[in-house]
């Protein structure tokens, strides 16, 4: 647990960091006499999960952990407002882009942030780093269906978690909720079968499975296999070898 203590605490002060340096340039501004005309943005590329599906200090799900971004935007004459809709984190450009008096251009996946509007019905979600995974959020619901489980033996081909009620998402529903799983598939099916009409190209999902699946696994079964037996952990051992025994 000291171990655990010290990558949490690690992070805290990252974050105060962080904290501080957006301090400094906020300050900085207002010594110029421009802040108050100077629009800001605080946002990140992905969260980072601490425990969510067993992975600690990274980000290797398309989860609510890893893809549950921030966007903190300051702009002159805005009252202070808080949108808890769903959105992609292209919808942040686009929104910049429009409170620029520039006109979003009508090939971007991006749309312009409703403030007081609901967000978005769903959002689909890729992880092609770490494992081969797309998650669909969806009401309260998270639905995750996997190719490539980057050598997490826990993780099943489909779950389902009720985000809202289990935000870090210790229960697996998929067995129990048939609607809602089913309502995830199914949104997931008819996101892929879209894009992949209106791209005209090959799934890049299909491209890291057939090169091997995550970069960062690639050729080290075999030695994490060896480590998870002398560690006391053989279950897990033999569960990957004979989920991914073409790969040894």
């Amino acid at each position: 647990m000291d171990a655990v203590k010290q990558i949490f605490d690690g992070y805290d002060v990252g974050i105060r960091y962080a904290d501080d340096a957006l301090g400094t340039l906020c300050n900085k501004l207002a010594d110029l006499g421009v802040l108050d005309d100077t629009a800001i943005l605080v946002s990140t590329d992905h969260g980072e999960a601490f425990g969510e599906l067993g992975v600690y200090a990274d980000h290797q799900a398309a989860d609510e952990a890893t893809c549950h971004l921030p966007a903190v935007l300051r702009r002159p004459g805005a009252a202070p407002e808080v949108h808890d809709g769903l959105q992609y984190h292209l919808d942040v450009a686009a929104t910049i882009v429009e409170l620029a008096g520039i006109a979003v251009p009508k090939q971007w996946d991006g749309r312009p942030i409703d403030i007081g509007g609901a967000g978005r019905d769903h959002l689909v979600l890729s992880q092609g780093a770490w494992s081969c995974q797309r998650g669909v959020r969806f009401g309260d619901h998270l639905y995750l269906r996997t190719w490539h489980d980057g050598y997490h033996g826990h993780w099943t081909d489909e779950m389902l978690f009720d985000i809202a009620s289990d935000p870090h998402e210790t229960t697996d529903l998929i067995a129990t909720d048939a609607a809602a799983a089913k309502q995830g598939a199914s949104i997931l099916d008819a996101w892929t079968s879209e894009q992949l009409a209106r791209t005209r190209q090959e799934d890049p999902m299909d491209i890291v499975r057939r090169e091997g699946g995550p970069y960062h696994v690639r050729r080290h079964l075999a030695s994490y296999v060896e480590r998870l037996r002398a560690t006391g952990r053989a279950h897990w051992a033999d569960v990957l070898v004979e989920r991914h025994h073409d790969e040894l």
